[in-house]
C-alpha cells in the first residue's frame, strides 16, 4: 500500500526507467483518460470566466483589504491580461500532467474537483491523494522554494494555507498539503504543513465576512518599504500584482497617488518621492 509521504520518490522512481532505456508502459486507459482531460482543460480555459465578487474558498485567505476592494469593483479592474490567461492555461495543463504521474506511481487519486462548503463559503478541491486533501500548485522557482523549505506560512499572499484548511474542514481530514511543480525546472515537492501552521478556518471566514462588509476598507495589507537609500518609499512586493493598488494608495505622494517608474528589473511603484529616479515615469 502506498503512503503519501513517499509520493515524490515514487513518481521519480516510476519515470526513471525511461532514462535507463526501458519503456514506461503507460496503460492505454490512462493514456485515453489523459487525452480527454487535457481536451477538457483546454476547452474550459477557452470559456469566458464569470467575474465573481463574493468570497470563495480560493480567495478566503487573501488580504481583507484586497477582498474589500474586489467586492466593490464596478470597473472590472481584475480583468485578466493575455499573458495571465496563457499562464492559467499551462497551469491547468501541468496540473493534469501531475495527476497522471501520481496515478502512474500507484497512488490513489479521488474526489477531483469535488465541491465543498464551510459556513456558506464554497470551493472546489483539486483532489485527494491516498485519502488526504491535496492542492496542486504550479510555481515559479522562487515560489516553489516556499514548498521545499516549508516557509509558505510565513509568506502566503494568495491564502493557500486557508484554502487547504477550508477543504480539510469540509472533508474532516487533517494530513493534507500541497503537491507543487517548479514550472522552470520540472522539480516536484510535497509540502504537508504542520498543524501549528494551519488556521481556524471557521474563525477566519467569520472575520473576513465582517471585514468586507464595513463601509471603510480594512488596514493596508502590507507596509510601505524603502526603495534603496534614496529616501523614496515603495509598495511591498506582494502588492505589485494586486489590481487595486492604485485605489489602495490613492492618498500617497501627497494625494497624487502612486507614481510608477520603469527600471530594467521592472516597474517600481513609489508612494513617496524624495529623490526623482533617473528612469522613465509611466503615466
Amino acid at each position: 500500500m502506498t503512503k503519501l509521504n513517499t509520493l515524490i520518490d515514487d513518481i521519480y522512481s516510476t519515470i526513471s526507467c525511461i532514462a535507463d532505456g526501458k519503456n514506461l508502459n503507460i496503460p492505454e486507459t490512462l493514456v485515453a483518460e489523459f487525452g480527454v482531460r487535457m481536451e477538457e482543460a483546454l476547452l474550459h480555459w477557452a470559456e469566458p470566466r464569470k467575474q465573481t465578487k463574493g468570497l470563495r474558498m480560493s480567495n478566503i485567505g487573501r488580504p481583507e483589504r484586497q477582498l474589500w476592494y474586489e467586492k466593490r469593483d464596478t470597473e472590472n479592474e481584475n480583468k485578466l491580461s493575455p499573458d495571465t490567461l496563457i499562464k492559467f492555461l499551462y497551469g491547468h495543463l501541468l496540473e493534469e500532467l501531475l495527476l497522471l504521474l501520481v496515478k502512474l506511481s500507484g497512488h490513489k487519486v479521488t474526489d477531483e474537483q469535488k465541491e465543498v462548503e464551510v459556513d456558506g463559503i464554497v470551493g472546489h478541491m483539486d483532489c485527494k491523494i491516498d485519502g488526504q486533501v491535496i492542492d496542486i500548485k504550479t510555481s515559479s522557482g522562487r515560489a516553489f522554494s516556499k514548498f521545499v523549505t516549508g516557509s509558505l506560512p510565513e509568506n502566503d499572499p494568495f491564502g493557500y494555507i486557508a484554502q487547504l484548511c477550508g477543504y480539510e474542514q469540509a472533508e474532516g481530514t487533517n494530513e493534507g498539503g500541497f503537491l507543487a511543480i517548479n514550472k522552470e525546472s520540472g522539480e516536484l515537492s510535497l509540502y504537508i504543513p504542520e498543524e501549528l501552521d494551519k488556521i481556524n478556518i471557521k474563525n477566519k471566514i467569520a472575520k473576513t465576512k465582517e471585514a468586507v462588509d464595513f463601509d471603510t476598507p480594512p488596514p493596508r495589507c502590507y507596509n510601505e518599504e524603502p526603495d534603496g537609500k534614496s529616501g523614496n518609499m515603495k509598495i511591498n512586493k506582494n502588492c505589485y500584482y494586486c489590481p487595486y493598488k492604485f485605489k489602495c494608495f490613492s492618498d500617497s505622494n501627497k494625494g497624487k497617488g502612486l507614481r510608477t517608474f520603469m527600471y530594467a528589473r521592472g516597474p517600481v511603484y513609489l508612494t513617496e518621492v524624495v529623490k526623482e529616479p533617473r528612469v522613465d515615469e509611466v503615466a
